[in-house]
This record gives structure tokens, C-alpha cells and sequence, in this order.
């Protein structure tokens, strides 16, 4: 009878001793000591320090009107944030700007930048599809611009030209061969027109670099680097001769134009105007 009162004790003092001595191996493995045990692993959003690596935090992701709420890692990076994001949106890392307080760092941890639960994720950028649908009208009008231009008139057929070009072939012209690309003769090319419908002749100095333009009145020597490029266009109805221009000026107005070159001369001619010289 005298010990009763202590058995007593000794078994209300047992849950409390589960890392004491004394106490049985069962009873430190009571339903009661795992539940305690175990509580910091059921607080997942904000668990303790020992589960860290498995804690959450609630994001509330914006983008482009859309509002999704996401669970995610606080030990993950910026960088595999993005990829969360292109799971739900579609866009792809490169094109999104991540905003959290300023511009989200990819290599930094989402607790390194203090987020917190309920925090505001901004989302700017276009997927793919949308940015092709951006460039598809750019195209399109460019494509028709391209076609535009196609549709012009040749320039032998636009009235400053025709002018020139209904003279007829001039007699004394240097006789032509379609087909074939020659190089420059020793002699002047003559017998051609310019722009008011004079005689004029094409002298190329190779040795100081220079093309003489010959007419009645004058004879202008040009440097050949002063001319800046050479455009060309067959004759229609007479292919075997071509209307040539040499720019001198940035504008069109600084083209000398020559008519009635023969064609196995046309390469030569801007071959040698343009320093190439492929064919000497």
C-alpha cells in the first residue's frame, strides 16, 4: 500500500521524459512524442529551419492581364523561376522581364531577395506567336513595296529618257555583241548620246585613274573615285545597247547618263569605274 503512490507518480511523469532516463523504449515512441516530432514537417508554406530546402511561398504571377497564384521553392533561383513561367505562359526565359522590387536576379534564391508570402510577381514580354504576328504585317507591306517598285516602268520608257532614246540609234555607234562580255578597247567608246542628245565619248585613262568624259564643247576628267556608282539597263527593243548612268552626287540629278553602249562593254565599263578591274 505504501508503494502505490509512487508508481503513481512515476506514471504521470512518463510522457513528459521522452529523451529522459528511466523511460521505456515505447513510450518514446508514443503517438504523442511522433506528433510532436513531426509538426515542423506539416508547416510546408512557412516551415522552421530544419525542412528549409522544401519551404513555399505563394506568388501571385501577372502577366499580360493574367493573374496566376503559384506555389514555389524559396530556395529556387530567379533563373528557375522563369522556367515555372514558361510552363504557365508560354514565354520563353529570354523574352521575359521578371519584376520584384526592380528587375528579378536570375542567379539569386527567392529567400536572397526576401520574397514573402502573397508577393506580387510582374511579368513583361511577348511569346513567339506574338511577335510574328507583329512582323507578319511589316513583311507583308514590305513584300508589296518590293512589288511596287517592280511595276515601274522600265527607264528607257519614262519620258526624260524617250526623249533621247526616239532619236533612233545613232549611225557612227560602235557596233555591238549580244552575248558576249569583252574587255575595254584602246580606243574611246564613241558615237554614244548624253542626257540633251549631243555626241559624246568615253575615254578610260587607266594610268591616272580616270574617266574622260568627251563632248563637243569640253572634256570632263573625272576621278574615278569620285564616282560613286555605275547603273545600267538594256535598251528595249534594241538589247544589244544599254543606257548607262554614272553617279556623281548623292542625288539623282548628279547622274551623267549615256546612251546607246554597246553591251559586250557594260561590265568592263563598271568593273573598271568601280575598282574592280577583273578584266585587265
Amino acid at each position: 500500500g505504501a508503494e502505490e503512490p509512487g508508481m503513481e507518480a512515476e506514471a504521470q511523469e512518463l510522457p513528459l521524459g521522452c529523451g529522459g532516463g528511466g523511460g521505456s523504449p515505447a513510450a518514446g515512441r508514443s503517438p504523442e512524442g511522433e506528433e510532436r516530432r513531426e509538426a515542423p514537417q506539416a508547416s510546408v508554406s512557412n516551415g522552421g529551419d530544419e525542412d528549409s530546402g522544401r519551404e513555399l511561398v505563394e506568388l501571385k504571377v501577372i502577366w499580360n492581364k493574367n493573374k496566376y497564384d503559384v506555389k514555389f521553392c524559396l530556395d529556387s533561383t530567379g533563373a528557375e523561376l522563369k522556367q515555372k513561367i514558361h510552363s504557365l505562359t508560354g514565354l520563353p526565359p529570354a523574352m521575359q522581364k521578371v519584376m520584384f522590387k526592380g528587375l528579378l536576379p536570375e542567379e539569386k534564391t527567392l529567400r536572397e531577395i526576401k520574397v514573402t508570402n502573397g508577393a506580387k510577381i510582374m511579368v513583361v514580354g511577348s511569346t513567339i506567336n506574338d511577335v510574328l504576328a507583329v512582323n507578319t504585317p511589316k513583311e507583308a507591306a514590305q513584300q508589296e513595296v518590293k512589288a511596287e517598285e517592280n511595276k515601274k516602268e522600265p527607264l528607257c520608257r519614262q519620258k526624260q529618257h524617250r526623249k533621247v532614246l526616239d532619236k533612233g540609234k545613232p549611225d557612227d555607234v560602235m557596233p555591238s555583241v549580244k552575248g558576249v562580255q569583252e574587255r575595254l578597247p584602246t580606243v574611246p567608246l564613241s558615237g554614244m548620246y548624253n542626257k540633251s542628245g549631243g555626241k559624246v565619248r568615253l575615254t578610260f585613262k587607266l594610268e591616272q585613274d580616270q574617266l574622260w568624259i568627251g563632248t563637243k564643247e569640253r572634256t570632263e576628267k573625272l576621278p574615278m573615285g569620285s564616282i560613286k556608282n555605275v547603273v545600267s539597263e538594256p535598251i528595249e527593243g534594241h538589247e544589244d545597247y544599254h543606257m548607262m548612268a554614272f553617279q556623281l552626287g548623292p542625288t539623282e540629278a548628279s547622274y551623267y547618263w549615256v546612251y546607246w553602249v554597246p553591251t559586250q562593254y557594260v561590265d568592263a565599263i563598271k568593273d573598271t569605274v568601280l575598282g574592280k578591274w577583273q578584266y585587265f
